[in-house]
């Protein structure tokens, strides 16, 4: 089966874990996960399964960014914030269901990367930055949403302070023992109100920026 038949195929198994979102779909099935993983990778683009992308990073496996993007439920005219760009894959799917996405990385060469590829692939309302993800980007902010692909101990204040009122944040979540569950956290008058989505292990929201050498594939 080619890649274009794997991907339909991925769709259809989102579908039946509970993705249901037409626009996530959609979205998942014209965005090329090969675009985003070296050469190495390319046969299990689209098995439902985190795969490396160098830095002890992965991209996440379809079914949690599927999940993630449902319970952000985003509107056209949406300008999202995203922890954690990785290698591009869910910014590129941000793009197509918001107006607007502004991208934090902490890893210098993951974000120039992801940059490339994006502008391959024609993206142009996708705006990237290297910088301690946890401190949000407040020069652009309030957002309508915001998205990490990082664990938290808590709700990080700075991404809090920089939700639109009535505005949604996925995010894992370290809970007592160990595991992590994300969550789909609204912004209301009265304060903040959570909702679980699913449990899925993420690598760790971390402070600081690294800028090191990248080897494709590492």
């Amino acid at each position: 089966m080619n890649l274009d038949g794997r991907r339909i195929r991925m769709v259809m198994e989102l579908r039946r874990l509970g993705v249901t979102d037409p626009r996530v779909l959609g979205a998942m099935e014209r965005c090329p996960r090969e675009d985003f993983l070296s050469s190495a990778w390319i046969d299990q683009a689209y098995d439902d399964r985190p795969l490396p992308i160098g830095h002890e990073q992965t991209i996440s496996q379809p079914s949690i960014v599927g999940h993630m993007l449902q319970a952000l439920d985003l509107h056209p005219n949406h300008r999202v914030l995203e922890i954690g760009v990785g290698s591009g894959y869910q910014t590129a799917l941000l793009s197509s269901l918001s107006r607007a996405v502004y991208g934090i990385e902490r890893i210098k060469i993951l974000l120039d990367n992801a940059e490339k590829r994006l502008l391959d692939l024609g993206v142009r309302n996708a705006f990237l930055r290297w910088s301690d993800g946890g401190l949000g980007w407040p020069e652009a902010a309030p957002y309508d949403r915001i998205i990490a692909a990082a664990t938290a101990d808590d709700l990080p204040g700075a991404l809090a302070d920089q939700l639109k009122p009535g505005g949604i944040i996925v995010l894992p979540i370290k809970e007592a023992g160990g595991d992590q569950n994300i969550w789909r956290v609204s912004r209301h008058e009265n304060g903040f109100r959570t909702e679980s989505v699913c449990k899925a292990p993420f690598v760790p929201l971390l402070s600081g920026v690294v800028s090191s050498e990248y080897r494709e594939g590492a």
